[in-house]
């Protein structure tokens, strides 16, 4: 069975794919908290952005597959039902629940909720698939989680209503996608980033469109105003199909864990647009709690680094 490249983390290209993707995917919390301020539900506004991005992945999928003749005999039933399973984990149970966790919380916090995924890549990769530990970055996560807790802390005096529970979905969806990053590099260094990617987010979407027609009904779509459908289409081809592309690309290049490194951009972006078109507050605490967060990210990734470094 052919293999792609094993990947590298001195890879220019493979950190710009990494990069724009996450820029790109900071965009997503804007859009779903602009849907939700036109009172569409959490499973609706998911499977609009599916929908958009379905027939993209389909298309893809079918052109892939007439060019590349070879790659129909990578796809057998259990590579095919593996990818399908991390499509869904990644794709839509992460997915479904950042949605729900962005009902309690704002686009910022759930951002930097989301940006703690890293340290779970880490610490997956040590627990399940035999990475070594890296000892040096415990002191980076805590500044991280200290900075969570600084703006967690101003939201529970200000605004505590579904503070918790906001907070609970968006680390789960954390959780759940660092755990994807690494099941998805092992699907994609046997079919490459672009299959994996077709197979993956178009089983996802299926899922999260048939879970809206078993509680809403097909009727429901009817209903919906232009902008509703503005804010799918922007979902899914700006918040999905573009960075799941990019992300793949550069995570089949440089690995998930520095693909996870790269995500320090996504904050930065999500905080401007909040503040300017959603017009969220930011405080003094906000800043420091920002500011701790992204200082983590930059020592966690120095430290990892140094790290390889080390071993190599």
């Amino acid at each position: 069975m052919a293999q792609a490249p094993s990947p590298t983390v001195n890879d220019p290209l493979g950190y710009s794919f990494a990069v724009a993707g996450a820029v790109l995917f900071s965009t997503k919390g804007i859009f779903i908290k602009l849907a939700y301020g036109e009172g569409v539900s959490t499973e609706m506004l998911l499977s609009l952005r599916m929908i958009v991005a379905l027939p993209v992945y389909l298309v893809i999928l079918v052109t892939l597959l007439r060019r590349e003749t070879t790659l129909r005999a990578l796809l057998t039933p259990r590579i095919v039902l593996a990818s399908m399973a991390v499509g869904i984990l990644g794709y839509y149970l992460s997915s479904y629940l950042d949605f729900l966790g962005l009902n309690y919380v704002s686009a910022q916090y759930e951002r930097l909720v989301l940006f703690t995924y890293p340290f779970f890549v880490l610490l997956f990769g040590v627990w399940f698939f035999r990475d070594r530990m890296v000892w040096s970055v415990v002191p980076s996560m805590l500044i991280s989680y200290a900075g969570l807790l600084v703006i967690f802390g101003w939201n529970l005096v200000v605004n505590p209503d579904g503070l918790l529970a906001g907070t609970l979905l968006v680390l789960g969806s954390a959780i759940t996608f660092a755990l994807y990053q690494h099941l998805a590099k092992r699907q994609m260094l046997v079919i490459g980033a672009g299959l994996f990617t077709c197979i993956g987010m178009s089983t996802a979407a299926i899922c999260a469109i048939a879970q809206n027609l078993i509680l809403a009904g097909p009727q429901s779509y009817l209903a919906l105003t232009p902008h509703l459908w503005g804010y799918g289409l922007a979902l899914g081809i700006f918040g999905t199909v573009l960075p799941s592309f990019l992300m793949n690309a550069g995570m089949s290049r440089i690995g998930a864990r520095a693909t996870a490194s790269t995500a320090a951009f996504g904050p930065v972006v999500t905080i401007l647009l909040a503040v300017v078109i959603l017009s969220e507050p930011f405080t003094l605490y906000h800043g420091l709690g920002t500011a701790l967060v992204l200082l983590g990210s930059v020592l966690f990734t120095r430290a990892e680094r140094r790290a390889k470094q080390a071993m190599s």
